[in-house]
């Protein structure tokens, strides 16, 4: 089983200075090791060149973000799995064996990912799970995601709770597996999304077609997050609540879409203020700009949708707001 480790930097000299190492020590004779370049202007590639020759380099041509990024680059890499991993993750010894032992023994597990712990806390005797994926995703009926070690900005100890493998809703894009003809089949990241949230529309779509994504316990990488963009950027908060919003217009059935949509105007209103009442008002301009960017994509976005199967089982609980906020439940397994 041929697999290909991309890892996708835009002027990230630094991060691959700390955290390639890690991944080519740890991935040796099981995977190659790619760096897919968005046009940086920064010196990525000759670093890449001189102290690490065994890693290929695919060079995009502009910076389309996550999304055209790996879209670009994985038309140039051949592998039966992909391994799409974010600039700022170290992974450790055997990270790749249960994960790759996985796909080979079942055929329709088609995405996975592994545990995520928070980087900066890592020489802590207890590290806590971090925020982009933890120990793996859903998403409630209102389309707001969470996942096992992570509700909201609420993050868990990594106590060995989640040590097992098990099916989740959605994988992190901060380490993501998937086979490759499943993601040309599914035509890869939806490229209007830029970045954020792509993954779970990705993993959305895979679950529409009867794919089984899974989380791996057993398998560990540590990631530092907000590296990119960092997460009191505005501009974060806009691209996810707007990302959300496309999410539901294409995949949420019929029956619930319209009802779905009229509750995120309340939900999201509600967190508007919130950051207001915080002293936050670029985060609440940030949910009305993505608000109306969706409203000028709707129809695009329902022409993508007329294209897709829903189905009606995607979410595991109703409403995450109202569990973690108004009954105080912010670990995953005191969820009901």
């Amino acid at each position: 089983m041929k697999t290909a480790v991309v890892i996708l930097n835009w002027n990230g000299k630094q991060l691959l200075e700390q955290f390639l190492p890690s991944i080519v020590n740890f991935s040796v004779n099981q995977a190659d090791i790619y760096v897919a370049d968005n046009a940086s202007s920064d010196d990525s590639i000759a670093f890449i060149r001189q102290n690490f020759p065994t890693v290929k380099i695919v060079e995009n041509s502009s910076n389309g973000g996550y999304a055209k990024g790996y879209n670009d680059a994985l038309q140039h890499i051949n592998a039966d799995i992909y391994c799409l991993v974010n600039s700022d993750i170290e992974v450790t010894k055997n990270w790749l064996t249960p994960v790759l032992d996985i796909f080979k023994k079942e055929e329709n597990t088609a995405i996975i990912q592994p545990k995520i712990l928070d980087f900066k806390q890592k020489k802590k005797d207890k590290t806590k799970f971090e925020y982009a994926g933890a120990g793996g995703g859903f998403i409630d009926l209102y389309g707001y995601p969470y996942c096992r070690g992570r509700i909201f900005n609420n993050l868990e100890t990594d106590n060995g709770q989640f040590n097992d493998t098990t099916e989740i809703f959605w994988a992190s894009g901060a380490c993501f597996f998937i086979r490759s003809k499943v993601y040309h089949q599914l035509n890869g990241f939806d490229e209007d999304y830029f970045a954020h949230q792509e993954e779970i529309d990705l993993c959305w779509r895979a679950k529409n077609e009867n794919f089984t994504i899974k989380y791996v316990g057993n398998s560990t990488v540590y990631h530092v997050g907000g590296a990119t963009l960092q997460a009191i950027n505005p501009q974060k908060t806009y691209l996810n609540f707007r990302n959300s919003l496309l999410n539901i217009l294409k995949n949420v059935p019929t029956k619930l879409v319209f009802f779905v949509i009229f509750s995120r105007l309340i939900l999201d209103g509600i967190a508007g203020i919130k950051f207001l009442a915080e002293l936050k008002p670029k985060h609440t301009m940030a949910i009305l700009k993505a608000h109306f960017s969706f409203y000028a994509n709707f129809f695009k976005f329902l022409g993508k949708r007329k294209k897709l199967q829903q189905k009606s089982n995607y979410n595991k609980h109703t409403s995450i707001v109202w569990q973690c906020y108004a009954l105080g439940r912010k670990k995953f397994n005191e969820l009901k």
